[in-house]
């Protein structure tokens, strides 16, 4: 998102003065055939996981032993991502991530992941 002001003299828009703002994390939950689908977009980072895990433990409720995170629209993941991504892992039965793609696969790769987690799309 970039902030921006007016410029008095002539109307004009220029961004704002300041830092920019940071790129953030959007979460949506949805149900699919009764498993609970949580959607990220954006950065996953120190800064939101607790955010991730409190949409998580919402949409389990104590009635699934199964979720879906779909990472098509995350662009970065940190270790707190990946530390978050295995606690689900050891509290869950089965955790399927859908779409992750680019860096975000990547790590989840490298870090071994991807042999404890179930990768779709």
């Amino acid at each position: 998102m970039v902030r921006s002001v007016a410029d008095r003299r002539d109307g004009a828009r220029r961004p704002a003065a300041g830092p920019p703002e940071p790129p953030g994390l959007v979460i949506d939950s949805a149900e699919e055939t009764g498993r609970p689908v949580i959607r990220l977009a954006g950065e996953l980072d120190l800064s939101n996981t607790g955010q991730v895990r409190a949409a998580v433990q919402t949409a389990l409720a104590g009635r699934s032993d199964r979720v879906t995170l779909d990472l098509a629209g995350l662009e970065f993941m940190d270790s707190s991502g990946i530390a978050l991504l295995l606690a689900l892992s050891q509290q869950v039965r089965e955790v399927e991530v859908r779409h992750a793609a680019g860096a975000v696969l990547r790590v989840i790769q490298v870090t071994g992941l991807d042999q404890v987690l179930r990768l779709a799309g």
